[in-house]
């Protein structure tokens, strides 16, 4: 809430500010403090992301131990990065048909973009020659790789030595999420900053770019819940009708508590509903709230999509699928993560894996409430798709 008051208080102020002769003073004064804050926030994606990933890579290894957690691991993989690639191409889709309003241009203007470690060669891009130059250039598609192998190889050495290093790199991510909350702490200045800005250069039209983005990302969602309902209840054999009767009170909860854990017990006593026995939910679902945001990840291409067409980033086919990769990826580091704090964490490194400028997501993090509530519907109907077509198989067995 302080964070939408501060964004309504500078969007407001600098409507009213704008054509009062101040204009070009308020803009040096606000475009500098929110690029401190702005930088602040952004110093902590590298060594948080890599941290995060590194742990929860090792953490999904240990928890792949039976024949259904290995099924549900290999559904959770292909399903996040499918969930992603629906979600980047449906929003596109959706601004071919309900393009930008006329004053998104405007919103480009707004600071300049971190560095986003150029593009170069592809194979560089992707496997570097010096891991620590590709961190220092913020390359977020090699960092994403480097950590997945990094996780993966510690479940292949000693246990007592995978098992410590890994508590270090939680460390680690643990000690970041402490500075990322005291700069979401100081966060109502940095948007109050940025929403002047915004403000100035808009107008009363902000609200209106802000309110189109919202609904785009809500229809991302809700495609995904579609997908992932259809693809339980026809790949899962057991009905559209069926399935949905046996989501609904876990959806009910989802878009009350914006929780997929809250939303646990609920989706458990589905599993009847959808012919899983309780032994086999009682292993996917635990995983798949552990590991699983499909919706997420899908949105978070969306949110990089739509930024791109803001500053008028052109999307290619192996953009869109670099960064469906990256989502799905950073998405298992990030589950567990205050909104706050995996908002930025998780779409930052998309946005630079497709060289979309992030100056803009502090914005976008104060409107984010709503937008949530279809996200966790997304995850939880995903959840309960996954635990038919993992389940399914063992309850046969």
């Amino acid at each position: 809430m302080r964070l939408l008051a501060a964004l309504a208080a500078g969007l407001v102020g600098g409507a009213l500010a704008n054509g009062s002769g101040y204009e070009a003073e308020l803009l040096a004064v606000a475009r500098l403090v929110g690029k401190l804050w702005l930088n602040a926030l952004t110093m902590t994606v590298v060594p948080l992301v890599t941290a995060l990933l590194i742990a929860g890579v090792f953490e999904a290894g240990q928890s792949g131990g039976n024949a259904i957690s290995r099924r549900a691991l290999a559904w959770f993989a292909g399903l996040l990065v499918a969930a992603a690639l629906i979600g980047g191409a449906v929003a596109i889709l959706l601004l071919e048909v309900w393009p930008l309003p006329g004053g998104a241009a405007g919103l480009a203007a707004q600071g300049a973009a971190p560095p986003t470690g150029g593009e170069g060669d592809w194979v560089d891009a992707v496997v570097p020659a010096n891991i620590l130059a590709a961190a220092a250039a913020t390359a977020m598609v090699p960092l994403v790789l480097f950590a997945m192998l990094f996780g993966f190889a510690l479940t292949r050495i000693d246990a007592e030595l995978g098992t410590g290093l890994a508590r270090v790199f939680r460390g680690i991510a643990e000690t970041m999420l402490v500075i990322v909350g005291w700069v979401l702490w100081i966060g109502p200045v940095g948007v109050l900053a940025l929403a002047l800005g915004v403000g100035v250069a808009l107008g009363a039209g902000a609200a209106g770019v802000l309110l189109h983005y919202v609904l785009v990302i809500i229809l991302v969602c809700l495609a995904i819940s579609l997908f992932m309902h259809l693809l339980g209840a026809i790949a899962g054999r057991i009905g559209v009708l069926a399935f949905a009767r046996a989501a609904l009170p876990a959806q009910t909860v989802a878009m009350s508590t914006q929780s997929s854990l809250a939303s646990l017990p609920v989706m458990l006593s589905a599993a009847p509903w959808v012919k899983v026995d309780g032994a086999s939910a009682g292993i996917v679902l635990p995983l798949a709230v552990s590991l699983f945001r499909a919706a997420s990840a899908a949105a978070n291409v969306a949110v990089a999509v739509y930024l791109a067409q803001v500053h008028g980033v052109p999307i290619s086919a192996s953009s869109l699928v670099v960064g469906a990769l990256v989502a799905a990826a950073v998405s298992v580091g990030a589950v567990g993560l205050p909104a706050q704090v995996s908002f930025f964490a998780v779409i930052a490194p998309v946005c630079i894996a497709m060289g979309v400028p992030v100056t803009l997501l502090p914005l976008l993090l104060a409107i984010e409430t709503l937008p949530d509530v279809f996200r966790t519907l997304g995850n939880v109907t995903a959840d309960i798709a996954v635990m038919r077509l993992a389940g399914r198989r063992a309850a046969t067995e």
